[in-house]
């Protein structure tokens, strides 16, 4: 009788830090969205919206140059410094939240985690814009997403640029421990993210974007100017949660096809990066991609974007002049 006495307090004891808990998220989350609201206009998709944030001349003779943000990101990281200097040199600019980041919806949950189904959506974004084709800008995770843009909806693309891109067959992890296991099943992984994810992330978030820097430092404006703490909100912290674990699987099926992209392809990479290191997945990717230009920086590290924006652009210019977009 005593052993359960115990534990019934116990789980009492959790049930009442999980309704803490509930209720900071729920605090932490609506300063979030009141701190950083909708930076543009947004775009009907089927089932649901995607948001945009845009810059530079429309209509632009200079082209139009679409961006799509990594993993843990929203459409201001790409924006702050490159899509405003790439507005500066003269191109129309539309960076995109991906579905399920920043203010886009995430149609169909789960379903939308991989990058072609993404793709989908973004293509029809762009459609509905009325634009295309363009040239499309993805960075880390959202070069899985470019390359199935380019593969799965060639008339929206002019010609890619791929920022130390995520695109090759990920090595296998190994056996995952069992918590991690748990922690990662649909019923707990929401949980997690209704509970205890956001005040921790919140607590972690400066060391993170710190992190994604090295070997260089993030700037100091870094976490406001790309609203960082966005993805906090717990159903982008499980949409993340989601598109990284469908990216091995689909990168296994994406990869076999690399060789039928037909547009112009810039990959830039530094070979400093230790996140999505160059020679994992940029070398070989700009092997596969019939006619790309690989474009490897010295000591630079995974943000290429924000710590070597210039050279961005100068690949930018250089590949948009066959490009064509409204």
């Amino acid at each position: 009788m005593l052993g359960l006495k115990i534990v019934l307090s116990i789980l009492a004891g959790g049930i009442v830090l999980g309704l803490i808990a509930a209720g900071v998220t729920l605090l932490i989350t609506a300063r979030i969205e009141a701190r950083y609201p909708p930076a543009g206009p947004f775009v009907t998709v089927t089932g649901g919206r995607i948001a945009t944030i845009q810059a530079g001349p429309n209509p632009s003779r200079r082209g139009t140059v679409v961006l799509l943000h990594g993993a843990s990101a929203n459409a201001a990281e790409p924006m702050a410094d490159l899509g405003r200097s790439l507005a500066d040199a003269g191109f129309r600019v539309i960076a995109l939240d991906r579905p399920g980041f920043g203010w886009s919806d995430r149609p169909g949950g789960a379903a939308m985690a991989t990058p072609a189904a993404q793709a989908d959506a973004v293509a029809e974004a762009l459609v509905a814009l009325g634009i295309g084709p363009a040239i499309i800008l993805g960075h880390s995770w959202s070069g899985a997403l470019a390359t199935a843009l380019a593969l799965n909806h060639p008339d929206r693309v002019a010609s890619l640029v791929l920022v130390s891109p995520v695109a090759m067959p990920l090595p296998d992890p190994g056996p995952i421990p069992w918590y991690y296991r748990l922690a990662l099943k649909p019923p707990v992984a929401w949980l997690l993210s209704r509970t205890v994810a956001t005040p921790v992330g919140l607590y972690y978030l400066d060391r993170a974007g710190q992190s994604v820097f090295r070997p260089q430092d993030a700037p100091p404006s870094y976490l406001e100017a790309s609203r960082a703490a966005l993805v906090l909100r717990p159903s982008t912290m499980l949409a993340n949660v989601q598109d990284l674990l469908s990216l091995p699987e689909a990168l296994n099926v994406q990869s076999r096809r690399y060789g039928e992209i037909a547009v112009p392809t810039t990959i830039i990479t530094g070979d400093r990066d230790a996140i999505v290191p160059a020679a994992r997945h940029a070398r070989p990717l700009a092997g596969l991609i019939p006619g790309s230009r690989l474009v490897v920086l010295p000591g630079i590290g995974h943000m290429v974007h924000v710590v070597a924006t210039r050279s961005i652009v100068e690949a930018v210019e250089q590949i948009a002049e066959p490009a064509v977009a409204p």
